[in-house]
């Protein structure tokens, strides 16, 4: 198999259309790159809400739990 480029310096030159074939490179990468780090920040913020609601339920419930022994108390 032969390779399209002669050397490393030639690879990087691109046949004299670095700066179009670079440019294009980066921005397909960094969109990617914005939306891995996007999908990662907006998984760990519902993640927090989740954990936030069950130990919203869980509270409610211990109190009711509470007022229903207070009621069986008092009666």
């Amino acid at each position: 198999m032969n390779s399209a480029f002669a050397s490393w310096h030639d690879f990087w030159l691109m046949g004299g259309y670095a700066f179009y074939v670079w440019l294009a490179v980066a921005f397909t990468l960094l969109p990617l790159l914005a939306l891995v780090l996007h999908t990662r920040w907006q998984r760990a913020a519902l993640l927090r809400d989740i954990r936030r609601q069950q130990a919203s339920a869980r509270r409610m419930s211990a109190a009711r739990r509470r007022a229903a022994a207070q009621e069986a108390g008092n009666e």
